[in-house]
């Protein structure tokens, strides 16, 4: 089950649920069911290698130089 982020429209709360299907949402702080959800990116950290796509270089924007080796 994925977990979405979302935010009250009536009273600004920032909350996170774990959701199943279709539900209706409510807002744990005042109970309004008038909530958008948030645009949620994925995370990789701890990896050892640099992601698919990305050199890894934190000094050059070069997909290899000397200082990344």
């Amino acid at each position: 089950m994925p977990i979405f982020e979302y935010k009250c429209c009536s009273c600004g709360e920032d909350f996170e649920k774990l959701v199943s299907g279709n539900p209706d949402i409510n807002c744990p702080k005042c109970s309004s069911k008038d909530v958008k959800k948030k645009f949620s990116v994925f995370s990789a950290t701890g990896t050892e290698k640099p992601l698919a796509g990305t050199s890894g270089c934190t000094s050059c924007t070069k997909t290899s130089c000397i200082s990344c080796k």
